[in-house]
């Protein structure tokens, strides 16, 4: 007589074919849909950009030699596609002043968006971070 181990079990041999094979069958038993077109997405004229709060009135509307002449130099300076990101770092915060030009597509690049936070990456009240970069100055 064999060891055990070396002894075959044929319904053990048999138990992964079974799910392979009805896999197998399933497969070939339907008939395929005909293939629809997809239906065209629309492309938005404009990106819509959310209200951002009063108290940053100061700082939209800038432009870059504004910015330059009131925080000083910025660490980053990045252009990608018409936007702009100026980041600004001062003792307590971070600030990145996002810059693009009219809807009209010339004139000066202007600050439309503003994002404020620690410099350990923790939220900070956009105003605050302002106010601290301008009295850095």
């Amino acid at each position: 007589m064999q060891p055990r181990e070396t002894r075959l079990n044929p319904i053990r041999l048999a138990t992964p074919a079974v799910p392979l094979a009805a896999l197998l069958l399933a497969a070939c038993s339907g008939t395929v849909p005909p293939a629809r077109p997809a239906a065209p997405l629309p492309v938005p004229g404009r990106v819509p950009v959310p209200e951002q709060p009063a108290n940053l009135a100061p700082i939209r509307g800038l432009n870059a030699t504004q910015l330059l002449a009131r925080f000083g130099q910025p660490r980053l300076d990045v252009t990608e596609g018409k936007g702009r990101k100026l980041q600004f770092v001062g003792p307590i915060c971070v600030l990145d002043a996002y810059l693009y030009p009219p809807e009209s597509g010339s004139g000066t690049a202007t600050v439309t968006w503003v994002d404020a936070r620690q410099r350990n990456g923790s939220p900070l009240d956009q105003a605050s971070c302002v106010a601290a970069l301008t009295k850095r100055k």
